[in-house]
């Protein structure tokens, strides 16, 4: 039954690290679809912490008392409808519609021309064309799609509340010493494997148009390099969604508990077994397994405990740490893949298989090391505090290096440069009307970029000036463009112009560079963890472990990709045109203040970083007590041998949130 549980309990693992990976991997999908800025995509995706700490509190005390392996199975459906609700929206939303002027009716060979000469009269005072809603308006809901991707990721984070704390405790509670630690270990190389299939997911179904099966592919113009391409964001969701409902499965069938191995007591202290801690030498258990504590005996303890543990100086000191550092390491994970597309112009679908083929197991192959090193080097709690300073100080002078690796903006004239190609243009204002299409009635909120002769972008065929067009879809030639050419003979095609400068030569070395970053920042993780195990009475253990998830959640999970979201979104040069009216998602971004903001916003984190971390080592050596023998006096007493392999066991947590 054993091994049953942990099979089953791997497969829960990879089935919410697949889902959860896969949602951030969908970002720009959804970005697209919905028509919303970045920031409303951070709430989207800190959505999950919230509902996780809905719960949390509850599913902690309560679940352990009992069936846990039904509640974990509860979880699991609940995390299955709640990915069932996130793909909802595309079946009731209706088709997508993009911006374009190309026809794609095959038997046209001459088709009307972009540029309209006429109807002078109906522009409005500044020059553009009015706002007519599109059919069907008249009808469309006022509620926004993506309240349902909320609802459904809130959804989500309710359900995985109690597979981790429960399923670790389970196994812990009825396996030997030895075999927790080895099973503990086999969760937790699982739970690696599935972000890499969940963005390797995302790959895929970002190559598949949003509406295949329902639109003929030939009437689709755009190609997922565009900035309008949606692929198949819906689809992973229901493969997610199934594979999470099958992990259900096997937890109804599981009893409530299993027989007890009870290991045999050490002659000599291990290293788990030493710790610096502060205050009387003398351990009082109130909360025995064999007592039964009132829940208003516990209330009135709880604020004294509290108050107890965040005055001790390295706790309180290594929790402000970790906030700070997840802020940015969350921020940053979560908009890379978008960073990849923008700023060096892949696709999509090639930034989520480099993030699941490349930097996930870098992260991964890291955090292994990092508890490799520590037992080989045999590190005390100082060294392990040292060991992750170090590494995380080298990985921020390497990633000093992301400022240097730049590319230039796209050239598309009327917003990153002028009409001839000479002189840039202030990012502030958009002269997106000039002399060759003055004669043009052009709509400014349109892109339907056109790439012409000369190497240049134009935001629209009309913008360009072109008066003809021959073919159809993705084959469309626009000719006599006065903008792209003084003689006004010129031809424009559709999409954007291939950038022939130094991204693509440049692009290789960020991917490195970013390989051996995240590999050396993942080694301190291990190490910094085990500070946090260590330098806590065993009886605070468990307070300060859920303590420090709250904070952490709730100061970084949720926060940072709003504020991230936000930063990204002052980049933006270019907003589209939702359907029916209002600002939709960003089209262009402007490349080198998006490099520099989001560097720059990393470094100053990572700075006030190092700024604190000099006291934990100073508060270690004031308050440093080996604890050996009172460890022996105390071998026999249950609580002290339930917190202490329940901190080992949940030093995984952390490691596989913070990556």
């Amino acid at each position: 039954a054993t091994v049953m549980f942990l099979v089953a309990l791997s497969f829960a693992y990879f089935a919410k690290a697949l889902s959860g990976s896969y949602m951030k991997s969908t970002i720009t999908q959804l970005e697209r679809r919905f028509d919303i800025p970045s920031y409303l995509i951070g709430v989207i995706d800190g959505s999950f912490e919230i509902g996780n700490l809905l719960v949390i509190a509850f599913v902690s005390y309560f679940g352990a008392k009992l069936h846990r392996p039904k509640i974990i199975a509860v979880g699991c459906v609940l995390m299955s409808i709640g990915t069932f609700i996130i793909a909802l929206p595309h079946f009731i939303i209706g088709r997508y519609e993009f911006e374009t002027s190309v026809r794609w009716v095959v038997n046209s060979t001459l088709n009307p021309s972009p540029c309209r000469p006429d109807s002078l009269a109906n522009l409005t005072e500044d020059g553009t064309l009015p706002q007519v809603p599109a059919s069907g308006c008249e009808g469309e809901s006022n509620l926004s799609m993506w309240i349902y991707v909320l609802l459904g990721n809130v959804l989500r984070g309710i359900g995985e509340t109690p597979v981790q704390p429960l399923g670790i405790s389970y196994i812990d509670d009825f396996a030997t010493e030895e075999n927790a630690a080895l099973y503990v270990g086999c969760v937790q190389t699982i739970s690696v494997v599935g972000p890499v299939f969940g963005y390797l997911l995302g790959s895929l179904c970002a190559k598949i148009y949003v509406d295949i099966g329902f639109v003929k592919m030939e009437t689709i113009t755009i190609t997922p390099s565009d900035s309008r391409w949606v692929g198949a964001w819906w689809l992973g969701y229901l493969i997610a969604g199934v594979i999470t409902l099958l992990s259900a499965i096997p937890f109804w069938f599981l009893p409530r508990s299993l027989p007890v191995s009870r290991p045999e007591v050490p002659e000599k202290c291990t290293p788990e077994q030493t710790s610096f801690i502060k205050g009387s030498p003398l351990l009082k258990h109130k909360y025995s397994a064999d007592e039964h504590t009132s829940f208003i005996e516990m209330a009135k303890d709880f604020i004294p405990t509290l108050r107890t543990l965040l005055a001790h100086p390295v706790y309180l000191v290594y929790l402000c740490v970790t906030i700070i550092q997840l802020n940015s390491l969350i921020g940053m994970v979560t908009y890379k893949p978008k960073y990849i597309e923008q700023h060096f112009r892949q696709s999509a679908s090639k930034a989520n298989f480099l993030m699941g083929v490349i930097n996930i197991p870098a992260v991964a192959l890291g955090m292994f090391s990092g508890g490799l090193l520590m037992k080989r080097l045999k590190l005390n709690i100082m060294g392990a505090a040292k060991f992750a300073f170090g590494t995380s100080l080298i990985g921020y002078i390497l990633s000093l290096f992301f400022f240097a690796m730049s590319c230039e903006n796209a050239k598309v004239a009327g917003v990153t440069l002028s009409y001839d190609n000479i002189e840039k243009i202030s990012y502030d204002k958009h002269p997106l009307f000039t002399d060759c299409n003055s004669k043009c009635v052009c709509s400014s909120s349109d892109w339907d970029p056109v790439c012409g002769e000369n190497g240049i972008t134009y935001v629209s065929p009309c913008l360009a000036g072109c008066t003809t067009s021959a073919g159809s879809g993705k084959n469309t030639v626009f000719s006599n463009c006065s903008c792209v050419g003084v003689a006004g003979n010129y031809t424009a095609s559709t999409g954007h112009c291939p950038q022939k400068d130094d991204c693509d030569r440049m692009f290789p070395y960020f991917l490195a560079l970013s390989v051996i970053t995240s590999f050396i920042i993942s080694l301190g993780g291990t190490p910094g963890y085990m500070l946090l195990i260590r330098c806590i009475k065993p009886q605070l253990k468990s307070l300060a472990l859920g303590f420090h998830a709250l904070a952490t959640r709730t100061l970084a999970g949720i926060p940072a990709p709003i504020y991230f979201g936000a930063i990204i979104d002052t980049t933006c040069l270019k907003w589209g045109q939702k359907r029916c009216g209002g600002i939709g998602a960003c089209r262009i971004y402007n490349t080198t203040a998006y490099r520099l903001y989001l560097h720059m916003y990393y470094s100053v984190v990572c700075e006030s970083l190092f700024l604190i971390s000099p006291n934990i080592q100073h508060n270690l050596k004031k308050i440093s007590v080996r604890k050996c023998d009172l460890y022996r006096l105390l071998q026999n007493s249950t609580i002290l041998n339930t917190s202490i392999s329940k901190a080992a066991s949940l030093r995984s947590f952390f490691q596989s949130y913070s990556s």
